[in-house]
């Protein structure tokens, strides 16, 4: 084992080959511990033990994948990408073939380590247009193959039913171009029957809650799954599963890989008949003769199916019911039971969604393999259908799964030895024969062609006569009774022990893993995995392409009496093919384990995950990897890594490496025997010995990080000390010469003001007598008359913009400017104001005139005012030309109309008020019904006497009329108005206008107003709560009046 920091400065032991003490106990405790810090990689050597987290892990990143890239298998912590990348470049940098194998039990994450490689050497292979187009479909094939070969099993929501392998070539680039997957053994009994708890294959679940109603109608399909037989007629539903959008995932994932719609369409037209071959009802009945035959209770799904595949019904009727025996060129029809034709329809539905299996993973090779022809690099990824079984109640699915695994765990030792003992060869070292259970007699009692478990059971099945499974049982008890690793109920008894738990229909296999006992139940029909040849003859006679071509043998022309070929002659040879594939390539491992059977994550069963270890095989593999040397490491970074232990090699050694390791472990003292120099690499026996050097190189580590802080301490107290006398220095040579300058340059300024005055005095005493009278007068003027010019040039390029809400005015430059700049500021201002108004409309000055008079009114006195600013006047709100209703107003208004509004007028006797339309014109006001649209009160102008307004927001006014007017005599108008400062605003200017009087405006909370029958004083109450959006009048008393406001 080649070790290095990384492994060694991690949560317990990153490489079991380190481990000390090696035990069982002591190799559960470590992967414990490292499971329980979210550490679940750990390294046998090459090889990568994997614990399922069921939970996602920050480890997979892009950025790790950067980490892990290029660099050193045991350079960096476990991890699957180290493998997937040290794979790849072997295949890419050596044009070595390489092979992933993946093992484990159901449920431990084989598929998502498979993907979690594949993902990888996609992110580090190359890129390009036709590359990503390969990766992406060598990605998404694996989504289409889950989805037809996966299933939901008692321990694994997604747990492989088959098995794949799969080759992916290179050019020399490194560059992906294609690949071939090869499958086998799929469990197509699941397709008829599955345990309770489980699942058929996903694609049926997921075509009938994906798949769009029309789909479903043109496949003759419902979307209840519990409508089908085949899918048991229970709750589908999977937690944290959604079908629907894996079905959309599929469809995807065909389009990417090369599917057309036509294809895809046939596809799931198979798929729809072997879902309604589950509810094709066979009853019995009785012939003439007194023969039982059976017959189809229930022809809907027969007559769908026909419908779906272009064959007459009678047809698959008759093939379903009878049988075609040909004997001395004589052809026999027979009717079958009702047993034998149940056993046909499901062996049908098997072979169809078998041979459909097939012919998909030839579709997606047909897209994904190379074209031209060659040996190039690949990669082969296998991950096996299913893990060591050890059930309860094994049958012949389970032993042949068991037997592949045997073959895969036989490999698995020959290739570690042989690659410990090239290792050894090309280091010169002397290489010790290593004790370890060879299987090759396991594999040898299962798969031998005369007297192997298989080979009987196929004499079995092409034996004449009555063949049964106690006569197949009696036959291994003959072949196999002296083989150690095989018991029955008659071997023991023949030894004389007594073991219950073996029954007499059972036999019991010493596998490498364990013992495993299987009941012969069903060994001999389920090998034979017969088809009537009728059934075949009628899928051959379909219309349907797809259907047509998975049954080459239905074919008359073609029609063969030869005897097909068994289920385990078939695995087996697919078997023998796996290996010698396997052993023409490079291996790596991925040993995959459950931690629990609840698949919850952080918990982590020690007898779950010893029973693994066990038929993992892992502690075998460890001491297989330990025999001899269980450290190995090269010269240099050995040397690199453990010089400071010695001082002849610290701090650089001159010599060679090898030597300078020699000298480094001589001078340690460590025992010659627990060393071997090889040509490169040095090894060492124990990992005590490995352990003794880390705890050294801890021990001096520390010390050396003492020295050098306190080197480092020293240096900087005196580069500090350093820098502060230097910076002193500096300063002080600054702050001298500074001085001097600033004194040189106080005198050099004193002489010359010195030299001027001296100047100055000699030229006015020298030149006094040429001097005019008034030349500072001339020259002081000059001077006024320069500033004066300077200013208004300034001015002129600096006036405030024509504003006139903008009142700045640049200050004046000079104190005896300061008069004229204001005179100036106040001529600006006007100006700018008459410039202003000349650019007016007529339409817009009557209105700034309206609010100017509004201002003067209301300003300061109303709250009501701040609100109407942004109000325009509009005067005319009732659209008296547009409503003839009001025609009669309009005559009225005899063309002299000032304002029309609605308004409220309140009731003098009880304070409620009542809508009333108001109309102001150059001679009267107008109060008219609104529903009548006839006048009923008009008031002169010259009769108003008063109008009094609260000081709050509200539209509430007095109109207050003289007594000796005619409408006068019945009291004031007590009115609320919308628009009570406009109203207001245009009285006072017609009133103005029309009578030369102004408007006598009262604000005021109390006023006194006149009704018919005296005075009534008027008190106005503001309150908090808002009563609607007028004002409440309210009578108090005959004499009093109160009106609530807001």
């Amino acid at each position: 084992m080649e070790a290095n920091p990384s492994l060694l400065d991690t949560v317990g032991v990153g490489d079991l080959v380190l481990l000390d003490p090696l035990s069982e106990e002591s190799l559960l405790q470590n992967l414990k511990e490292r499971f329980r810090h979210q550490e679940i990689y750990t390294y046998i050597g090459n090889v990568v033990i994997s614990v399922n987290p069921y939970q996602p892990l920050p480890i997979y990143s892009p950025q790790t994948v950067e980490n892990y890239r290029n660099s050193n298998f045991f350079a960096v912590k476990p991890h699957i990408y180290a493998i997937a990348d040290d794979a790849y470049h072997s295949l890419r940098d050596r044009d070595k073939d390489q092979c992933i194998l993946i093992t484990g039990e159901s449920g431990a994450g084989k598929t998502e380590a498979s993907k979690q490689v594949m993902s990888y050497v996609a992110a580090v292979c190359g890129k390009g247009e036709e590359v990503n187009q390969v990766k992406e479909q060598l990605l998404q094939s694996n989504p289409v193959l889950e989805a037809f070969g996966n299933a939901k099993t008692i321990r694994n929501d997604n747990s492989s039913r088959f098995g794949k392998y799969m080759d992916v070539e290179f050019d020399f680039k490194g560059q992906p171009l294609g690949g071939v997957i090869s499958n086998y053994l799929l469990e197509k009994s699941r397709v008829v029957r599955h345990v309770k708890g489980e699942r058929n294959f996903h694609i049926f679940y997921q075509l009938l809650a994906g798949g769009s109603d029309q789909l479903l109608r043109g496949l003759k399909l419902e979307r209840d799954c519990r409508r089908y037989g085949y899918l048991g007629r229970e709750d589908p539903s999977l937690p944290g599963v959604d079908d629907a959008a894996n079905f959309r995932a599929v469809q995807d994932a065909m389009m990417v890989i090369g599917f057309s719609p036509a294809e895809v369409q046939a596809l799931l037209e198979v798929v729809a008949v072997v879902l309604k071959l589950g509810n094709v009802e066979l009853g019995s009945q009785f012939q003439a003769s007194g023969m039982e035959s059976c017959s189809i209770q229930d022809t809907r799904a027969v007559r769908e199916i026909c419908e779906l595949i272009g064959l007459p019904e009678s047809v698959l009727e008759k093939a379903l019911c009878s049988r075609t025996v040909e004997a001395k060129r004589e052809k026999v029809v027979t009717g079958l039971s009702m047993a034998q034709g149940c056993y046909g329809r499901d062996a049908l539905a098997k072979n169809i969604y078998n041979r459909l299996f097939n012919w998909l993973v030839n579709r997606i090779n047909a897209s994904i393999k190379v074209g031209v022809l060659g040996h190039r690099p690949r990669v082969g990824l296998e991950p096996p259908a299913k893990a060591q079984e050890l059930l309860c109640n094994n049958s012949f699915e389970q032993f042949i799964i068991n037997y592949c695994n045997e073959k895969l765990q036989q490999i698995f030792i020959l290739m570690t030895l042989k690659e410990e003992q090239e290792e050894y060869v090309r280091e010169g070292i002397q290489w010790t024969p290593v004790d370890f259970f060879d299987n090759s007699i396991i594999c040898s009692l299962i798969e031998d062609s005369k007297a192997g478990i298989l080979a009987m059971l196929d004499e079995e099945c092409l034996r004449p006569g009555v063949v049964t499974e106690e006569t197949f049982l009696a036959k291994l008890n003959q072949v196999c009774a002296s083989h150690k690793h095989y018991e029955s109920r008659a071997t023991q008894n023949a030894r004389h022990v007594t073991d219950t738990s073996l029954a007499g229909s059972c036999f019991r296999v010493h596998h490498y893993a364990g013992k495993v006992t299987y009941n012969v139940t069903g060994f001999v029909e389920k090998n034979n995995d017969l088809l009537f040849r009728d059934l075949s003859q009628a899928m051959w006679k379909a219309r349907h392409e797809l259907l047509r071509s998975l049954f080459p043998e239905g074919d008359p022309q073609k029609a063969s009496l030869r005897r097909p070929p068994t289920a385990g002659s078939q695995f087996k040879a697919s078997i023998a093919t796996l290996m010698k594939n396997l052993y023409s390539k490079n291996p790596n491992y991925i040993r995959c384990i459950k931690p629990n059977d609840n698949k919850e994550p952080g918990v982590f069963t020690d007898g779950l995950v010893q029973m693994q270890v066990r038929y993992l095989g892992l502690l075998e593999n460890v001491r297989v990897r330990r025999a001899g040397y269980a450290y190995r490491q090269g010269y240099e970074p050995c040397l690199e890594r453990y010089k400071m232990l010695c001082k002849q090699t610290w701090p650089k050694w001159k010599g060679g490496a090898r030597d300078g390791v020699q000298a480094l472990l001589t001078d340690l003292r460590i025992l010659p025997e627990e060393l071997a120099y090889g040509r490169s690499k040095i090894f060492i026996r124990t990992p005590r010995t490995l352990f003794d050097l880390e705890d050294r190189r801890r021990l001096r580590m520390a010390d050396l990080a003492s020295l050098i802080q306190a080197t480092y301490r020293g240096w900087r107290c005196r580069t500090h000390y350093q820098q502060m006398r230097k910076s002193q220095i500096v300063i002080s040579a600054w702050f001298r010469g500074q001085a001097h300058r600033k004194r040189f340059e106080k005198m050099k300024k004193s002489a010359l003001l010195i030299q001027a005055w001296v100047r100055g005095w000699k030229t006015r005493k020298e030149y006094k007598k040429y001097f005019r009278s008034g030349a500072s007068a001339t020259l002081a003027n000059f001077i006024y008359r320069r500033l004066l010019q300077k200013f208004f040039l300034g001015l002129q390029s600096n006036l405030p913009p024509l504003v006139v809400t903008d009142r700045s005015w640049p200050a004046a430059p000079y104190k005896f400017l300061a008069n004229t700049n204001e005179e100036l500021k106040k001529i600006f201002y006007p100006w700018k104001c008459k410039k202003y108004r000349d650019r007016l409309t007529p339409q817009r000055k009557a209105l700034l005139q309206d609010k100017l008079c509004a201002s003067e009114l209301f300003k300061d006195k109303k709250t009501l005012y701040a609100k109407s600013l942004q109000q325009s006047f509009q005067g005319e709100y009732l659209g008296l030309q547009k409503n003839p209703k009001y025609r009669t107003l309009q005559t009225a208004a005899e063309g002299k109309l000032v304002l029309a509004d609605t308004v409220q007028k309140v009731n003098r006797a009880n304070g409620k008020t009542v809508p009333r339309l108001f109309l102001l014109t150059k001679n009267h006001i107008i109060l008219a019904d609104p529903k009548a649209a006839q006048p009923k009160t008009v008031v002169s102008l010259s009769d108003i006497r008063s109008v009094s307004v609260t000081r709050f927001s509200d539209g509430f006014f007095v109109l207050h009329l003289n007594e000796t007017s005619t409408v006068g005599t019945k009291g004031d108008f007590l009115l609320v108005s919308d628009h009570l400062i406009e109203l207001v605003t245009k009285l006072h200017q017609t009133l103005l206008e029309t009578t030369t009087k102004t408007l006598n405006l009262q604000v005021a909370d109390e006023f006194s107003t006149q009704f018919g029958k005296g005075s009534v004083a008027i008190r106005i109450v503001e309150t908090a709560q808002k009563n609607g959006a007028a004002p409440v009048c309210k009578k108090r008393g005959s004499h009093k009046m109160e009106v609530l406001v807001h």
